[in-house]
């Protein structure tokens, strides 16, 4: 008996929530960038060294800026207007990151760090004996 031939279903049209997040980790090495609606569901993203940045030009603010100008244009195409914006990481491109987002067409509504701080941090290496 033959089994029946996969049936393949319609591709839906992605619409874009309205309001989304834009999750900027901005490191020494590379920028990050992604956007999602506000339950946590991707939307679109991009990293520096996927748009043709290589080795430590991947960690400069010009490569963040181009990194959030073309994700920010994914998500208007497809209907985003308002995004907040959460900011992580100790890197170059922070600021830049998030003025490319302006200029993309997105209306950003607020602005966070979300830098992880250590309350106290490691343990210290013993004193060292000479």
């Amino acid at each position: 008996m033959k089994a029946p031939a996969a049936v393949k279903g319609k591709k839906k049209n992605a619409k874009a929530p309205v309001f989304g997040v834009v999750h900027i980790n901005c490191s020494f090495n590379n920028t990050i960038v992604t956007i999602s609606d506000d339950k946590g569901n991707t939307i679109a993203w991009s990293t520096a060294g996927s748009h043709g940045f290589k080795g430590t030009k991947k960690g400069t603010p010009f490569a963040a800026q181009i990194t959030c100008n073309k994700v920010a244009e994914k998500a208007v195409a497809l209907g985003m207007r308002e995004v907040a914006v959460k900011v992580c990481g100790p890197g170059q491109g922070r600021e830049t990151a998030v003025r490319a987002v302006q200029q993309a067409g997105l209306t950003v509504s607020s602005i966070k760090d979300i830098t992880p701080i250590p309350h106290n941090g490691c343990r210290p290496p013993k004193a060292r004996r000479v």
